[in-house]
């Protein structure tokens, strides 16, 4: 039912890190701490390919990330302590306000982050409109959401046109998409699929495939997701 149950007292919030940086667990009503550690391996990558980026070209603008779901705002912590410009999407007003709480924790208030609560199809497309671009985007979509207005978000209706709507977005020196699915009854191949629609003729690599977590003392590992990620 969404509840926790207690052996011993738990505080509201504690720290805990990852590469450097510190944000809050939670014991949150839906059955998780607040973070996906097993999108680590996207923290990484995305990190990794913004490092570069910024090392090669020292002088060029900071590339421009951005995080749709983008939830307690791990991920564009990361992006922006690797040198990126983030902006950061999410419906829940409530989740934006914790990601602004990691933000502090992890001493990043004054890296360049847009903190925005909208629908992250209607701000995608809004951004097409304008003409805005983007060298990096990860997204996140749940299964099933609201808009902060009363959207309605159904994966299976709406996948495919949110993917084609991010490569609109991406620079023709675009680093990386990944995107990230939960609890859906869909092979890794269809969202691959998906997003190589999407991408059409556009150069770079393509990888898919599930995402885990290794439980402790034995070899198993616990399926958690599915991904699907370019890089240029």
């Amino acid at each position: 039912m969404g509840r926790w149950r207690f052996v011993r007292r738990v505080p509201e919030t504690w720290p805990i890190s990852w590469g450097g940086i510190r944000f809050h667990a939670r014991c949150t009503p839906f059955r998780h701490l607040g973070l996906f550690p097993e999108q680590s391996v996207h923290w990484r990558w995305c990190r990794d390919l913004i490092e570069a980026r910024v090392t090669q070209s020292s002088k060029a603008p900071s590339p421009k990330v951005l995080n749709l779901f983008g939830y307690t705002g791990i991920a564009s912590l990361v992006c922006a302590k690797a040198g990126a410009n983030v902006t950061h999407v999410d419906a829940s007003k409530k989740a934006v306000g914790f990601a602004r709480e990691n933000q502090a924790l992890a001493g990043l208030d004054d890296r360049p982050i847009r903190w925005i609560v909208d629908d992250a199809l209607k701000f995608v497309e809004r951004e097409i409109r304008r003409g805005n671009k983007y060298h990096g985007i990860i997204l996140d979509p749940p299964k099933h959401g609201r808009g902060p207005t009363g959207e309605i978000w159904k994966l299976e209706e709406g996948l495919d046109r949110l993917l084609s709507a991010c490569v609109e977005l991406l620079e023709d020196d675009s680093l990386f998409l990944v995107a990230t699915v939960y609890a859906v009854r869909l092979s890794f191949l269809a969202l691959d699929n998906g997003l190589a629609a999407a991408l059409g003729d556009r150069a770079g690599q393509r990888e898919a495939g599930e995402m885990a977590i290794p439980e402790r003392g034995s070899s198993r590992l616990l399926p958690t997701a599915i991904f699907a990620r370019w890089s240029s």
